[in-house]
């Protein structure tokens, strides 16, 4: 499911919630990281990061397979504000918004904010890019101009040859992760990047750890608290995926199918609550049908030959993540229907120069989310699902499955070694081709050291498909079961909006039973994702009593929904930051 960076560049799309065990399985819980940890030597930040020079940053060096710990490293990309009050200083805060695929290395920019600035006192700000994304190890699994291409079509009920051009798709990709990224492919998941939490954590001379996520990054922050609960200092949860492993991950996006049709509806409502303003219809039925109708103009005449029904439901899609959308896209639709199709344009239009770092965290996403669990591999299966679950829900059903099929046909670990050693084999061969061109041309042969390289590379491909194999035969994959005896974890804080899309509500009741003396805080009838330090300042009270003074609530406490948005028939502004 498409999510929004939570706290971040609001307005951007990333990828939201999955996760599953490594290569070896689930280790138990550990005393300390498996390799030694050097501090990070933090300094000026790369130009490509776009932070500002009161933010420092450094490399996090990690196992890429922690079963070999002495064997490949990867380095992550981190960032760093100090906390603003060196006397009242508690700690670092590291925090993740979410994905699979998305970063935080803008995190320590959010101290300047308002509503977070008390807490930025306390605490130095730690961002970074997770394994797979940005400059960490990168992965990509097709041609970002490719993956970006537009118009495309969203159909409700799509028709057998969509749907056999979709399973085209999905196994192609598949196939492009594999040859990529090779026998690399099975450590991108969620227990690693645990496992990589904690290596930051005594990367940053920490010897507890105080943690944020938000969406997914509740879930490997709850494999962290599953795997090492005496590194805990304090943790908050907000916006929660349900982590039961029976709904890791094909049950969560049946289910997040469902509920995005709840908060669509919820959108519709109130833009027929205010037919004076936006002139779409008086029920939610009409309303649904005036998005229809712009859907199917679409479908006929892409505006702009860009916009098509994808790019639509792309941008419509945020109305279910953050209600101050509501206005700027109901005020876009009305503004198209009545002959001004700007409005539209500017919400709806892709934007190529973004291509690859959306590319990017797709592919970050498809990896975690294929490699954390067993998905179904018969297509009848997903076929019979989610034509039950479009009956009740097609506004973003279909859609749903096209972002997550390449899990079908996910290779097994020896399947994606075996690719890479074929991608490889392919280099080399071309380079030979080309060597050979050119000695001909110039009649004299020698040494081609790149194609020396190559062979190099090509060897520990192949000593790395070994291992890998052996890893497939042994450990199939499946979620860790995350739970925590009573009293092994100190008191955690959850946050969940009641109406929830991306992370329904019942996973935050999952989670608290799961983790014994965990606090749940419920803001009743809301659904923005991501409510810490947003819009209800009964959430921020409690948050920030957490974090500045260890202070929980009761088991279950609630705070009443924020304000609705307020209708403006101009409205072009994107949310505020937080």
């Amino acid at each position: 499911m498409r999510a929004l960076a939570l706290y971040g560049t609001i307005g951007s799309l990333i990828l939201t919630a999955l996760t599953t065990a490594p290569a070896g399985g689930a280790t138990a819980p550990s005393a300390a990281p498996p390799v030694p940890v050097r501090p990070i030597v933090f300094g000026r930040c790369a130009a490509v990061e776009h932070l500002s020079s009161s933010v420092e940053c450094g490399k996090l060096t990690v196992p890429l397979d922690y079963d070999r710990p002495d064997g490949k490293k990867i380095s992550l990309t981190v960032s760093r504000s100090r906390a603003t009050s060196p006397e009242e200083r508690q700690g670092s805060l590291v925090f993740n918004p979410g994905g699979p695929g998305a970063s935080s290395m803008e995190f320590p920019l959010y101290g300047a904010l308002a509503k977070w600035r008390k807490t930025a006192r306390s605490y130095d700000f730690v961002g970074y890019a997770p394994r797979g994304v940005g400059r960490s190890a990168p992965l990509s699994c097709q041609d970002p101009k490719k993956f970006a291409k537009s118009p495309t079509d969203s159909p409700r009920y799509p028709g057998e040859e969509y749907k056999r051009e979709k399973l085209a798709e999905a196994e192609e990709y598949a196939r492009g992760c594999a040859r990529n990224a090779g026998a690399d492919l099975p450590f991108y998941n969620s227990v690693n990047n645990a496992r990589d939490l904690d290596m930051l954590r005594a990367a940053l001379g920490e010897e507890k750890l105080t943690f944020m996520g938000a969406s997914y990054g509740t879930y490997f922050g709850a494999l962290y608290a599953t795997l090492f609960p005496g590194h805990v200092r304090r943790m908050i949860f907000d916006s929660v995926v349900n982590p039961d492993p029976d709904h890791v991950w094909y049950r969560n996006n049946l289910d997040q199918s469902i509920a995005f049709e709840r908060r669509w509806n919820d959108w519709a409502r109130w833009v027929a609550a205010h037919h004076a303003v936006y002139r779409l219809g008086t029920t939610v039925a009409q309303v649904r049908r005036a998005y229809d109708t712009v859907a199917e103009k679409l479908r006929r005449a892409p505006l702009n030959g860009k916009i098509g029904p994808g790019q639509l439901q792309g941008a419509f899609l945020k109305t279910g993540y953050n209600d101050a959308y509501w206005p700027s896209r109901a005020a876009a639709l009305s503004a198209y229907l009545h002959g001004d199709p700007q409005p539209l344009i500017t919400q709806a239009s892709p934007h190529p120069e973004n291509a690859k770092a959306a590319e990017n965290g797709n592919a970050v996403y498809t990896a975690v989310e294929c490699n954390d669990a067993a998905w179904p591999r018969d297509w009848r299966t997903w076929d019979r699902d989610n034509t039950e679950a479009a009956r009740l829900a097609p506004f973003e059903t279909w859609d749903n499955v096209w972002m997550n099929l390449p899990c079908a046909f996910w290779p097994d670990r020896s399947e994606s070694a075996a690719a890479g050693i074929g991608a490889v084999a392919g280099e080399a061969a071309d380079r030979a081709a080309a060597r050979d061109g050119r000695d001909a041309r110039d009649g004299r042969a020698g040494r081609d050291e790149a194609a020396d390289a190559t062979g190099e590379k090509l060897a520990a491909a192949a000593g790395h498909a070994t291992a890998t194999g052996i890893d497939s035969a042994l450990n199939p994959r499946r979620p860790l079961d995350v739970r925590t005896a009573p009293g092994a974890l100190p008191p955690v804080l959850l946050l969940a909006a009641e109406r929830d899309a991306a992370t329904p509500y019942p996973g935050a009741l999952e989670l608290q039973r799961r983790l014994p003396g965990a606090s749940l805080v419920t803001e009743n009838g809301a659904g923005t994702h991501g409510i810490a330090f947003g819009d209800n300042d009964c959430v921020n009270r409690y948050v920030e009593a957490y974090l500045l003074d260890g202070k929980v609530p009761g088991e279950r406490v609630y705070c009443a929904a924020r304000p609705e948005p307020v209708a403006d028939a101009h409205a072009q502004r994107k949310p505020m930051k937080k």
